[in-house]
């Protein structure tokens, strides 16, 4: 299985990033590694350490903060950590799961690399950096342990997984759509000036792009809760609202789906 992969460095508003890209066939996916006042901010898939590495050993971090645990995004904690010693936090709910073997399904572990055991130290509510203090700030739905970061003395605000796209069509199942609606509209209540996604990259607007996306889930929420109310399955709101099939959802086998969306929007209320 041929696996093309790139990487580009570049520089935003004073953030330093590393965006690694992997491809097989249609499915094309990437990952952003953020650095700023001495914070890097991810680390992104041992798929693509070669390259990952050496960008994060070159910002001399005096700490990393994680988004989430998703592979992903903590694929290279473990050799960052054994190359330079520097300490790892994120949200205390999966760091027993990163102390372990990778356990999550092959294609991911083929696509993103064996993400190797490292041990994290738990994330507080704020923490400070050179010239500055940040706000940790829970951010659930993609993933139950997902936080952002706001940078208070720069307005820059590191979201994760929370917004990825505008138009969501398919999503892990286990992702809860409620509680990600509640996250983006919480993100919404801060001051920041421009917003740094793990996937999309930065954002020109970043304040309109994550109220158009908690809009346009509030809409789709209403289409498909009207559609339920009428008696339609999920499947049939699913091929209703959302006609095209997309590669990830066989390349997945299903652990990604258009399905997942609908069901999760269908929920009467955000899952704690």
């Amino acid at each position: 299985m041929l696996i093309r992969k790139t990487f580009e460095e570049g520089e935003t508003d004073g953030v330093t990033y590393g965006n690694g890209q992997l491809a097989i066939g249609g499915v094309r996916l990437n990952v952003y590694s953020y650095a700023e006042d001495g914070v890097l901010i991810d680390t992104g898939a041992h798929a693509l350490r070669e390259s990952f590495l050496p960008f994060m050993k070159r910002q001399n971090p005096e700490q990393v903060r994680i988004t989430h645990c998703h592979e992903d995004h903590t694929g290279c904690a473990a050799p960052l950590i054994q190359a330079t010693g520097v300490p790892v936090y994120m949200d205390e709910l999966y760091a027993e799961e990163t102390r372990k073997r990778a356990d999550y399904p092959l294609y991911r572990k083929l696509f993103w690399g064996k993400r190797p055991p490292f041990e994290a130290r738990p994330m507080p509510e704020s923490f400070a950096s050179r010239r500055g203090t940040w706000q940790v700030i829970p951010t659930p739905g993609h993933a139950k342990d997902h936080v952002s970061f706001l940078n208070t003395a720069t307005g820059h605000l590191f979201t994760g997984d929370v917004y990825t796209q505008g138009r969501t069509k398919v999503v892990l199942k286990d992702e809860n759509m409620p509680q990600l609606i509640e996250s983006l509209t919480l993100l919404l209540t801060y001051d920041f000036k421009r917003v740094f996604c793990s996937h999309a990259g930065p954002l020109e607007n970043g304040r309109e792009a994550l109220r158009d996306k908690r809009d346009y889930l509030l809409e789709m929420q209403d289409t498909v809760r009207r559609k339920a109310e009428q008696g339609k399955s999920i499947r049939q709101i699913r091929d209703e609202v959302i006609r095209k099939r997309y590669p990830i959802t066989l390349f997945s086998g299903g652990e990604w789906d258009s399905m997942h969306l609908i069901r999760s929007l269908l929920e009467d209320e955000a899952i704690k």
